[in-house]
């Protein structure tokens, strides 16, 4: 239904390889970014699911330059996938907490080679300004440029309980200020996040009304020394059943428009830190069941989609 697939969404790989004509993969980069949500500078522990690790579910170490990085996540990627085309993906923490000078060093030797077509920027929305969205600007004419902005929820209630650190009016400025420079967006949300389902739903609408490029979705989990952790080791909090996050993704992708690509609709972290929830590690079975669910209900990316911008 999407990019000539059988998918019921739009699944950010077929829409790559539809647009470049090849297969085209992330390499994952830590360029040994910290966040202004952990080292203090806006308030102490960090998010209470974020790990030591920033978020960044790969073999690379930052011990490795940025130039190493790319030539080996090339070089893994095309055996173990047949990538014939790669984008540079900066998903370690905030990878806009530094001075625009050392920004476009950082940025520009991850396009060392001919065979990345795109970059792409995970980070916070308190971590951008005018100058630094100008340097990112300045990659698109040249390569398919991204900013991954991690939001979780619009509800301020939410992010406050998570201590993400700032609230859902600075997204939306920083947002606003990204499209207005042409970056492409994609908008990170988490389920799980103790909200009822007409909340997550709400964050669908929003998102659907904003027109936003992309969606990356994940499902709440426990690792390894976490504040989460601790809560769940007192018996504090739980998790949704694999069902209740199924049903709640198709509910979600109903809403959101049809021209959204849809970058993850599960993910599991590294498995030998996950505690909870431990369905999550069978990453491929929730995907499955997602599109199944799609089927029986004979629905599909945008269904109930009628705010367009």
């Amino acid at each position: 239904m999407f990019n000539g697939t059988d998918k019921r969404y739009n699944q950010y790989s077929a829409y790559l390889k539809n647009k470049f004509g090849v297969k085209v993969y992330k390499i994952t980069l830590d360029a040994g970014f910290s966040c202004p949500n952990r080292d203090g500078t806006i308030s102490r522990g960090g998010c209470i699911f974020c790990d030591e690790g920033g978020s960044f579910s790969q073999a690379h170490s930052n011990l490795l330059s940025i130039e190493e990085q790319i030539q080996e996540g090339i070089k893994t990627l095309r055996t173990r996938f047949k990538a014939q085309k790669f984008m540079s993906y900066f998903q370690a923490y905030s990878n806009t907490y530094k001075p625009v000078k050392e920004l476009e060093k950082i940025y520009a030797s991850a396009l060392c080679s001919d065979e990345i077509v795109g970059i792409s920027i995970g980070t916070r929305p308190d971590c951008i300004d005018d100058d630094k969205l100008n340097l990112i600007a300045g990659f698109k004419e040249d390569y398919y440029t991204w900013i991954e902005y991690g939001l979780q929820s619009i509800h301020d209630k939410t992010l406050k309980k998570i201590n993400r650190g700032h609230d859902f009016d600075c997204f939306l400025r920083a947002y606003d200020k990204t499209k207005e420079k042409g970056i492409n967006v994609c908008v990170h949300v988490i389920f799980g996040l103790w909200e009822t389902h007409d909340e997550i739903m709400q964050t669908a609408k929003k998102l659907a009304e904003l027109g936003v490029d992309g969606v990356k979705i994940h499902m709440l989990c426990a690792l390894e020394n976490t504040k989460l952790a601790e809560l769940y080791s007192r018996n504090e909090i739980d998790f949704m059943s694999e069902d209740e996050y199924v049903q709640t993704v198709c509910d979600f992708l109903e809403y959101l428009p049809a021209h959204t690509t849809i970058h993850r609709l599960a993910g599991n972290g590294l498995k030998k830190n996950l505690i909870a929830p431990r369905w999550l590690g069978a990453k491929l079975d929730c995907l499955n069941k997602i599109d199944r669910e799609l089927m029986k209900r004979n629905s599909y990316q945008g269904i109930k989609n009628i705010v367009y911008k």
